[in-house]
């Protein structure tokens, strides 16, 4: 099995992440590597293209960015484990429901390696424990190629999600890896789950990323 090329983001901005995914779709074609970008955002909101304002209900300072992956408004914000698998599904042969369902299984086998058990939800997507939310995904595919990702709340604080409904469910209980007696940071997490999810796409898991800056197309 090959590598899967990562990119290890940093703390970067939303915007310019956003815009540079879709830049890479645009420009890939039937010989472009795939690619997982491993980031953490800054305080911000994002709203999907379904989403209805009425579950964004007090961003008060916090930026609302709306995007064009599906779904409704999630938080990201420090401590949070993102995920972006820029992937050619056509190639792949990957249907948008196996990606989503890969995703889910990663998370789940990575919090399966603490001890803790978590299930996704055939009714929200997303990874739960106990009823809790410590995962959310939301994907857009263009051009048969994915972006956007997963999100996995790991040592963040939570408070934000009380000024939204997450995803579009009022009064969620939303949870993170720390108060579910994980005590690895992002960093250690980070490399678990991208070993999970490589392994269900077909790829083996490179322990260097490529690069700490998002691809120049220009």
């Amino acid at each position: 099995m090959a590598d899967l090329r990562w990119r290890d983001l940093g703390l970067s901005d939303y915007l310019p992440v956003w815009r540079a995914m879709q830049a890479y779709t645009d420009v890939r074609d039937a010989g472009s590597p795939d690619e997982l970008w491993q980031v953490q955002h800054p305080p911000v909101f994002t709203q999907g293209m379904n989403g209805k304002p009425e579950h964004l209900l007090t961003p008060a300072d916090i930026p609302v960015i709306a995007i064009d992956r599906g779904g409704q408004v999630t938080y990201h914000g420090p401590g949070q484990i993102v995920l972006y698998p820029l992937l050619d599904l056509r190639r792949a042969r990957l249907g948008v429901r196996d990606l989503v369902s890969h995703m889910e299984a990663a998370v789940v086998a990575t919090l399966a390696e603490y001890g803790v058990t978590a299930a996704a939800r055939p009714d929200a997507p997303g990874v739960y424990v106990d009823g809790a939310k410590v995962a959310s995904l939301g994907l857009r595919v263009r051009r048969g190629c994915s972006y956007h990702g997963l999100a996995l709340n790991v040592d963040m604080d939570l408070a934000p999600f009380q000024r939204i409904n997450p995803c579009g469910y009022a009064g969620m209980a939303v949870t993170r890896t720390r108060d579910l007696g994980i005590g690895d940071g992002p960093d250690a997490i980070a490399i678990r789950l991208r070993g999970n999810l490589a392994e269900r796409l077909g790829y083996t898991a490179a322990p260097e990323p490529i690069s700490h800056e998002l691809p120049e197309l220009m």
